[in-house]
Protein backbone atom coordinates (compact mmCIF):
# COMPACT_ATOMS: atom_id res chain seq x y z
CA UNK A 1 0.00 0.00 0.00
CA UNK A 2 1.57 3.09 -1.53
CA UNK A 3 -0.92 5.74 -0.39
CA UNK A 4 -0.42 7.62 3.09
CA UNK A 5 -3.42 7.37 5.39
CA UNK A 6 -4.81 9.14 8.38
CA UNK A 7 -6.10 7.41 11.37
CA UNK A 8 -7.97 10.44 13.05
CA UNK A 9 -9.04 8.05 16.05
CA UNK A 10 -7.53 5.62 17.74
CA UNK A 11 -7.42 4.87 21.65
CA UNK A 12 -3.86 3.98 22.00
CA UNK A 13 -3.66 4.41 25.86
CA UNK A 14 -6.03 1.82 25.77
CA UNK A 15 -4.60 -1.23 28.12
CA UNK A 16 -5.15 -3.93 25.64
CA UNK A 17 -2.00 -2.61 24.00
CA UNK A 18 -0.04 -2.71 26.59
CA UNK A 19 2.48 -5.61 25.94
CA UNK A 20 2.52 -4.61 22.30
CA UNK A 21 1.87 -1.03 21.34
CA UNK A 22 4.87 -0.01 19.56
CA UNK A 23 4.21 -3.38 17.28
CA UNK A 24 0.89 -1.94 16.79
CA UNK A 25 2.98 1.13 15.54
CA UNK A 26 4.64 -0.76 13.32
CA UNK A 27 2.29 -2.69 11.88
CA UNK A 28 0.43 0.60 11.37
CA UNK A 29 2.91 2.31 9.50
CA UNK A 30 3.73 -0.78 6.92
CA UNK A 31 0.07 -0.16 6.35
CA UNK A 32 0.26 2.99 5.38
CA UNK A 33 -0.72 4.54 8.04
CA UNK A 34 1.14 7.88 8.30
CA UNK A 35 -0.61 9.50 11.11
CA UNK A 36 -2.54 8.36 13.94
CA UNK A 37 -4.85 10.78 15.90
CA UNK A 38 -4.40 8.93 19.73
CA UNK A 39 -7.92 9.81 21.57
CA UNK A 40 -8.45 11.14 25.11
CA UNK A 41 -11.05 10.26 26.96
CA UNK A 42 -10.44 10.74 30.42
CA UNK A 43 -8.10 12.49 32.76
CA UNK A 44 -5.63 9.46 32.43
CA UNK A 45 -6.01 8.78 29.04
CA UNK A 46 -5.49 12.43 27.94
CA UNK A 47 -2.26 12.52 29.80
CA UNK A 48 -1.29 9.01 28.54
CA UNK A 49 -2.55 10.34 24.89
CA UNK A 50 -0.11 13.31 25.16
CA UNK A 51 3.04 11.56 26.25
CA UNK A 52 2.83 8.96 23.45
CA UNK A 53 2.30 11.66 20.88
CA UNK A 54 5.47 13.25 22.77
CA UNK A 55 7.33 10.13 21.90
CA UNK A 56 6.08 9.79 18.20
CA UNK A 57 6.09 13.20 16.86
CA UNK A 58 5.30 14.12 13.65
CA UNK A 59 3.19 10.58 13.82
CA UNK A 60 1.29 10.54 16.84
CA UNK A 61 -1.19 13.75 17.95
CA UNK A 62 -3.44 13.45 20.36
CA UNK A 63 -6.51 15.33 21.58
CA UNK A 64 -7.61 15.42 25.72
CA UNK A 65 -11.25 15.47 26.80
CA UNK A 66 -13.83 13.10 28.73
CA UNK A 67 -16.07 11.03 26.85
CA UNK A 68 -19.81 11.27 27.89
CA UNK A 69 -19.32 7.51 29.71
CA UNK A 70 -16.91 9.61 32.58
CA UNK A 71 -19.11 12.60 32.54
CA UNK A 72 -19.60 12.04 36.43
CA UNK A 73 -15.30 12.01 37.00
CA UNK A 74 -16.01 15.42 35.41
CA UNK A 75 -14.38 17.87 37.79
CA UNK A 76 -12.39 21.55 37.75
CA UNK A 77 -9.33 19.48 37.37
CA UNK A 78 -10.45 17.61 34.62
CA UNK A 79 -11.15 20.87 33.10
CA UNK A 80 -7.51 22.58 34.12
CA UNK A 81 -6.09 19.58 32.49
CA UNK A 82 -7.33 19.66 29.18
CA UNK A 83 -6.62 23.68 29.28
CA UNK A 84 -3.27 23.20 30.54
CA UNK A 85 -2.52 20.45 27.77
CA UNK A 86 -4.05 22.71 25.12
CA UNK A 87 -1.26 25.49 26.56
CA UNK A 88 1.34 23.51 26.25
CA UNK A 89 0.45 23.16 22.46
CA UNK A 90 0.28 19.28 23.00
CA UNK A 91 -3.15 18.58 21.44
CA UNK A 92 -4.91 18.72 18.37
CA UNK A 93 -8.38 19.15 19.45
CA UNK A 94 -10.40 19.04 22.51
CA UNK A 95 -12.81 16.03 23.07
CA UNK A 96 -13.59 13.00 22.88
CA UNK A 97 -16.39 14.76 23.92
CA UNK A 98 -20.16 14.85 23.64
CA UNK A 99 -23.48 12.81 24.70
CA UNK A 100 -24.57 9.42 24.76
CA UNK A 101 -27.89 8.30 25.71
CA UNK A 102 -27.70 4.85 24.71
CA UNK A 103 -25.79 3.42 27.66
CA UNK A 104 -25.67 6.34 30.00
CA UNK A 105 -22.70 5.30 32.21
CA UNK A 106 -23.23 8.76 33.48
CA UNK A 107 -26.39 10.48 34.43
CA UNK A 108 -27.65 12.87 31.65
CA UNK A 109 -27.31 16.19 33.62
CA UNK A 110 -23.94 15.55 34.03
CA UNK A 111 -23.17 14.81 30.42
CA UNK A 112 -24.54 17.69 29.07
CA UNK A 113 -22.30 19.95 32.22
CA UNK A 114 -19.15 17.90 31.03
CA UNK A 115 -20.19 18.65 26.91
CA UNK A 116 -21.05 22.12 27.51
CA UNK A 117 -17.43 22.85 29.93
CA UNK A 118 -15.32 21.03 26.94
CA UNK A 119 -17.11 23.03 23.94
CA UNK A 120 -16.06 26.16 26.39
CA UNK A 121 -12.61 25.14 26.31
CA UNK A 122 -12.57 24.59 22.59
CA UNK A 123 -14.12 27.96 22.59
CA UNK A 124 -11.68 29.63 24.06
CA UNK A 125 -8.44 27.47 22.76
CA UNK A 126 -9.53 28.14 19.07
CA UNK A 127 -9.04 24.24 18.78
CA UNK A 128 -11.25 21.74 16.89
CA UNK A 129 -13.40 19.69 18.81
CA UNK A 130 -13.99 15.95 18.52
CA UNK A 131 -17.45 14.83 18.74
CA UNK A 132 -19.05 12.00 20.36
CA UNK A 133 -23.07 11.04 20.22
CA UNK A 134 -25.17 8.32 20.45
CA UNK A 135 -28.85 7.84 20.62
CA UNK A 136 -28.84 11.98 21.80
CA UNK A 137 -29.31 13.77 18.54
CA UNK A 138 -31.56 16.26 20.10
CA UNK A 139 -29.89 17.24 23.15
CA UNK A 140 -26.24 17.14 21.34
CA UNK A 141 -27.76 19.89 18.62
CA UNK A 142 -29.23 22.07 21.30
CA UNK A 143 -26.21 22.48 22.76
CA UNK A 144 -23.31 22.04 19.70
CA UNK A 145 -25.00 24.75 17.88
CA UNK A 146 -24.97 27.66 19.74
CA UNK A 147 -21.15 27.46 19.88
CA UNK A 148 -20.56 26.76 16.18
CA UNK A 149 -19.88 29.69 15.62
CA UNK A 150 -17.31 30.27 17.69
CA UNK A 151 -15.77 26.70 17.49
CA UNK A 152 -12.95 26.56 14.71
CA UNK A 153 -13.88 23.02 13.24
CA UNK A 154 -15.98 20.05 14.57
CA UNK A 155 -16.13 17.11 13.31
CA UNK A 156 -18.79 14.03 14.32
CA UNK A 157 -16.62 10.98 15.20
CA UNK A 158 -17.47 7.54 14.19
CA UNK A 159 -20.74 8.54 12.48
CA UNK A 160 -23.47 5.86 12.77
CA UNK A 161 -26.27 7.77 12.57
CA UNK A 162 -28.91 7.83 9.15
CA UNK A 163 -29.42 9.80 6.37
CA UNK A 164 -31.79 13.00 8.09
CA UNK A 165 -28.83 13.38 11.01
CA UNK A 166 -26.25 13.14 8.72
CA UNK A 167 -27.54 16.15 6.31
CA UNK A 168 -28.44 18.15 9.74
CA UNK A 169 -24.58 17.85 10.72
CA UNK A 170 -23.17 18.65 6.93
CA UNK A 171 -25.60 21.54 7.10
CA UNK A 172 -24.28 22.75 10.62
CA UNK A 173 -20.35 22.53 8.86
CA UNK A 174 -19.19 19.88 10.84
CA UNK A 175 -17.01 16.64 9.14
CA UNK A 176 -17.97 13.16 9.44
CA UNK A 177 -15.55 10.52 10.85
CA UNK A 178 -16.09 7.11 9.84
CA UNK A 179 -15.34 4.10 11.53
CA UNK A 180 -15.09 -0.26 10.44
CA UNK A 181 -18.87 0.27 11.42
CA UNK A 182 -19.70 0.72 7.60
CA UNK A 183 -17.75 -2.17 7.24
CA UNK A 184 -20.46 -4.32 9.41
CA UNK A 185 -23.37 -5.83 7.30
CA UNK A 186 -25.32 -5.85 10.30
CA UNK A 187 -25.69 -2.11 11.39
CA UNK A 188 -23.72 -0.65 9.04
CA UNK A 189 -25.14 -1.11 5.62
CA UNK A 190 -27.07 2.14 5.57
CA UNK A 191 -23.68 3.92 6.16
CA UNK A 192 -22.66 2.32 3.12
CA UNK A 193 -26.10 4.31 1.13
CA UNK A 194 -25.20 7.73 2.54
CA UNK A 195 -21.74 8.07 2.97
CA UNK A 196 -21.60 9.45 -0.33
CA UNK A 197 -23.52 12.09 0.83
CA UNK A 198 -20.61 13.70 2.44
CA UNK A 199 -18.45 16.02 0.29
CA UNK A 200 -14.74 15.50 -0.51
CA UNK A 201 -13.90 17.89 1.70
CA UNK A 202 -15.71 17.10 4.65
CA UNK A 203 -14.64 13.15 5.08
CA UNK A 204 -12.30 11.56 7.33
CA UNK A 205 -11.79 8.14 8.57
CA UNK A 206 -10.73 6.80 11.82
CA UNK A 207 -10.48 3.04 13.42
CA UNK A 208 -11.41 4.02 17.08
CA UNK A 209 -9.06 1.21 18.03
CA UNK A 210 -9.51 -1.02 19.85
CA UNK A 211 -13.08 -1.30 19.26
CA UNK A 212 -14.82 -1.52 15.88
CA UNK A 213 -12.60 -4.46 13.97
CA UNK A 214 -13.85 -3.93 10.60
CA UNK A 215 -16.33 -7.50 10.19
CA UNK A 216 -15.25 -7.55 6.26
CA UNK A 217 -11.56 -7.98 6.97
CA UNK A 218 -11.29 -11.73 5.40
CA UNK A 219 -9.41 -13.82 6.59
CA UNK A 220 -10.91 -12.76 10.09
CA UNK A 221 -7.89 -11.80 12.13
CA UNK A 222 -7.22 -14.22 14.96
CA UNK A 223 -8.53 -11.55 17.86
CA UNK A 224 -11.45 -9.02 17.98
CA UNK A 225 -8.91 -5.96 19.10
CA UNK A 226 -9.15 -3.47 16.04
CA UNK A 227 -5.84 -1.51 15.79
CA UNK A 228 -5.02 1.56 13.30
CA UNK A 229 -3.76 -1.35 10.57
CA UNK A 230 -7.11 -2.12 9.81
CA UNK A 231 -8.01 1.42 8.51
CA UNK A 232 -7.08 0.18 5.05
CA UNK A 233 -10.09 -1.66 5.30
CA UNK A 234 -12.14 1.23 6.46
CA UNK A 235 -10.40 2.88 3.43
CA UNK A 236 -11.29 0.26 0.71
CA UNK A 237 -15.20 -0.02 1.94
CA UNK A 238 -15.11 3.75 2.36
CA UNK A 239 -14.06 4.19 -1.98
CA UNK A 240 -15.79 1.34 -2.91
CA UNK A 241 -19.57 2.74 -1.26
CA UNK A 242 -18.67 6.34 -2.75
CA UNK A 243 -17.50 5.24 -5.96
CA UNK A 244 -14.67 6.74 -6.17
CA UNK A 245 -10.74 5.35 -6.07
CA UNK A 246 -9.00 3.96 -3.12
CA UNK A 247 -6.45 6.66 -4.09
CA UNK A 248 -8.55 9.19 -4.59
CA UNK A 249 -10.37 9.01 -0.90
CA UNK A 250 -7.08 8.51 0.90
CA UNK A 251 -5.45 12.09 -0.42
CA UNK A 252 -8.92 13.74 0.36
CA UNK A 253 -9.22 12.16 4.32
CA UNK A 254 -5.74 12.61 4.66
CA UNK A 255 -5.90 16.69 3.33
CA UNK A 256 -8.38 16.47 5.49
CA UNK A 257 -7.51 15.50 8.93
CA UNK A 258 -4.37 17.65 8.48
CA UNK A 259 -6.32 20.62 7.87
CA UNK A 260 -9.01 19.89 10.40
CA UNK A 261 -6.04 18.97 13.26
CA UNK A 262 -3.48 21.45 11.41
CA UNK A 263 -1.19 18.25 11.67
CA UNK A 264 2.29 19.45 10.82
Amino acid sequence: MTHAIVDIGANLAHDSFDDDRDAVLDRARDAGVAKIVVTGSSDDSNRQAATLAQAHPGFLYSTAGVHPHHASDYDDNSSALIRELAASGQIVAVGECGLDYFRNFSPRDAQLEAFQSQLDIAVDTGLPVFLHQRDAHDDFVEVLEPALPKLSRAVAHCFTGEHESLREYLAMGLYIGVTGWICDERRGAHLKDIVPVVPDDRLMIETDAPYLLPRSISPRPRTRRNEPMHLVEVLRTVAEARGQSIEHVAAITTANAERFFNLI
